[in-house]
């Protein structure tokens, strides 16, 4: 069965100079502002789609690297992960990096950083991107 999430953005002004309001339809935060400049220049106070992006992107990748741990027997006791999602002007989004870092009773870390990688191409945000994604993982101890 699918799941559809959505989120409407109510604009005002031209590119440049304009800016928006992101709402998510669950309420499970606030109506966020969203501006050319925060894209480019990162504005104080807003957002850009990339910044929102890469919030799902570690979002997802971290539910996807937990489910591959845990199917391995090795359920992590902690993940934290970071995606930096690039926007160029004129080209788009042009990669997402995830620094991964995971507290994992009973692995190495060869092993974290190889379920690392799987879940890098196995996180459905990652499939919905058509641009180079990297994961750099670290295994604390």
């Amino acid at each position: 069965m699918a799941a559809a999430s959505s989120a409407t953005t109510v604009w005002e002004g031209d590119l440049a100079t304009g800016s928006g309001v992101a709402t998510p339809q669950s309420g499970a935060f606030g109506a966020t502002d969203v501006s050319w400049a925060s894209r480019t220049q990162r504005a104080a106070g807003k957002t850009s789609p990339e910044e929102l992006l890469a919030a799902a992107h570690s979002s997802c990748y971290c539910m996807q690297l937990s489910h591959e741990l845990a199917e391995a027997g090795t359920p992590p006791a902690s993940l934290e992960a970071t995606a930096t999602v690039e926007f160029v002007p004129g080209e788009g989004v042009t990669s997402s990096r995830i620094v991964v870092t995971g507290r994992v009773p009973g692995i190495d870390q060869a092993a974290f950083a190889a379920a690392a990688a799987s879940a890098g191409d196995g996180c459905p945000i990652s499939g919905a991107l058509s641009v180079p994604i990297s994961v750099e993982a670290t295994l604390e101890s």
